[in-house]
């Protein structure tokens, strides 16, 4: 029950005035501020001159249920979880604010001391214990049941005298019970109500609960058995949960009408629930990685399992399932993996395409070579000769014959005296050199990167991201302009992966 204190004061001669004659003045009787969870705090904050006061008000204290009038009547009864059992005491500290006609405004601090208030363990109805004949029968209380609002821990103290011969109960609340023939036929007419005493630690408040006793002739309902028996699991969205049900029923197994399962996320599909035979069942199930939102890091889904009996009896069992967002590593692989091939690709099509262009400027290099041999100017060195055999002549290919001395000079003025006009021999093996270079470069290039991430976890690392930008800028050599190539002469042909293993040894098809 809570305890009502009501607090009336008079001011005393020693109060000072905060400001013009104005002030709040509080209680001042000995440990008037320090309270009780669930006790009834009132009291009223004198406003000095109490004319022309216009509202009193404290901050705030919506936050905790407090209540405050314009003339400064306070009320507040604090909530029984508002100071943790381990601290034992909590203060609250809030302004209070006085604002009069004239403008004047006082704010002065109020300190509350709250103490945490021990409440007793507490015990609803149990569901009632079946007993069957000649057979050790176990009963767990529930702790969904049997509770403390403070959160201590409890402990379960048997009633001897409320015990049938034979019954044990333990600090955990556990009941076993192995009923004679007499005792079970005595339960058939007259139903045995045991007692027994929860305690909560270390304070020691008790609570007396009751627990019903009967035989299977009330017609039990089924059970089920989950293994593992735990009653919470946490996965990741790519993992798969395995749970095995086992049902029985008390009163025959061939009693067991359905069993199933309700999920509270309704993208959980009933084909989850195997039936192996008709009292063994598996659950399997794998969330897939849209089943968390991208936006959350989890999600909390829970499984009720039932099973019901012909009579229509239902026992169910809960499990909750935490599902962790995780990567999609199959996708992000298979990205990854289009990314290694593409850059591949590309390498493969340069270093085509430079052999292509090497072939022809070997051509153009042998022309040009030959040409100039053809060509060139023509010298003659005869010695001491001054005359040499006639040579015949096209009047337009030579204009001047002349001969000093002993030696014979021919000159053919209508040809370039060193290369032939058009291309440069020079200028071909300079495109031969460039043209080479790329190409082995590429071609090292490549091989080291088909060879470095030819694993997908390899691909899945930052560097991998890293690598394909230098690929790509050893592809993109700045020389490759002075090369003159063509590369949309002609649709490139569609490379397969034998392709690629051809020019990379490395290359990996696992993706």
């Amino acid at each position: 029950m809570f305890r009502i204190f009501s607090i009336v004061f008079i001011l005393s001669g020693h109060t000072l005035l905060a400001q013009n004659g104005h002030d709040l003045i509080f209680p001042d009787s000995a440990g008037w501020s320090v309270r009780s969870e669930g006790e009834i705090i009132t009291f009223r904050i004198k406003a000095i001159p109490q004319e022309g006061i216009q509202s009193i008000s404290i901050t705030g204290l919506e936050t905790f249920g407090m209540q405050v009038d314009s003339t400064g009547n306070f009320t507040w009864t604090p909530a029984y979880n508002l100071v943790d059992r381990i601290e034992q005491t909590r203060d609250f500290a809030l302004p209070v604010i006085g604002l009069w006609k004239d403008g004047t405004r006082i704010r002065k601090m109020i300190t509350f001391t709250i103490r945490h208030v021990n409440r007793p363990p507490v015990i609803e109805e149990l569901p009632v214990f079946y007993v069957k004949q000649a057979t050790r029968n176990s009963y767990q209380v529930p702790a969904e049941y049997v509770t403390d609002p403070d959160g201590d821990p409890i402990v379960f103290k048997p009633v001897s005298s409320s015990l049938p011969e034979g019954a044990t109960m333990t600090s955990q609340g556990l009941i076993t019970w192995t009923p004679s023939r007499k005792q079970f036929t005595t339960l058939k007419g007259n139903p045995l109500t045991i007692e027994f005493i929860v305690q909560d630690q270390p304070s020691k408040a008790e609570t007396r609960g009751k627990l019903r006793i009967a035989q299977t002739q009330l017609d039990l309902p089924p059970e089920i058995l989950i293994v593992p028996g735990d009653s919470a699991f946490t996965i990741k969205e790519d993992a798969t949960i395995s749970l095995k049900l086992y049902v029985s029923d008390p009163n025959g197994d061939d009693d067991v009408l359905s069993v199933g399962f309700i999920p509270s996320d309704q993208r959980i599909s009933q084909n989850a629930l195997k039936e192996n035979t008709q009292l063994q069942y598996e659950f399997i199930w794998t969330p897939g990685y849209d089943f968390v939102d991208d936006a959350q890091k989890s999600l909390k889904t829970d499984l009720v399992f039932f099973c019901v009996d012909k009579e229509g009896n239902r026992t169910q069992r809960k499990a909750t399932v935490v599902v962790i967002d995780t990567e999609n590593l199959l996708l992000k692989d298979g990205l990854q993996y289009q990314k290694y091939r593409n850059s591949l690709l590309n390498a493969m099509e340069l270093i085509n395409l430079l052999d292509e262009n090497q072939k022809k400027l070997n051509v153009d290099y042998k022309k040009a070579k030959k040409g100039k041999k053809k060509r060139s100017m023509v010298n003659a060195s005869l010695g001491a000769v001054t005359g040499f055999s006639p040579v015949m002549f096209e009047p337009e290919q030579a204009k001047v014959v002349s001969a000093v001395g002993g030696t014979t000079v021919l000159t053919m003025n209508t040809l370039e005296v060193t290369e032939v006009i058009g291309k440069s021999k020079d200028d071909i093996m300079d495109k031969i050199k460039i043209n080479v270079d790329i190409r082995n470069r590429a071609q090292s290039a490549g091989d080291e990167f088909a060879r470095k991430y030819a694993q997908k976890s390899a691909r899945r690392t930052i560097e991998f991201e890293r690598d394909i930008d230098k690929l790509r800028t050893i592809l993109n050599d700045q020389r490759i302009v002075l090369l003159e190539l063509d590369a949309f002469k002609k649709k490139q042909p569609e490379y397969t992966n034998k392709d690629l293993k051809k020019t990379f040894a490395d290359f990996s098809e696992e993706n």
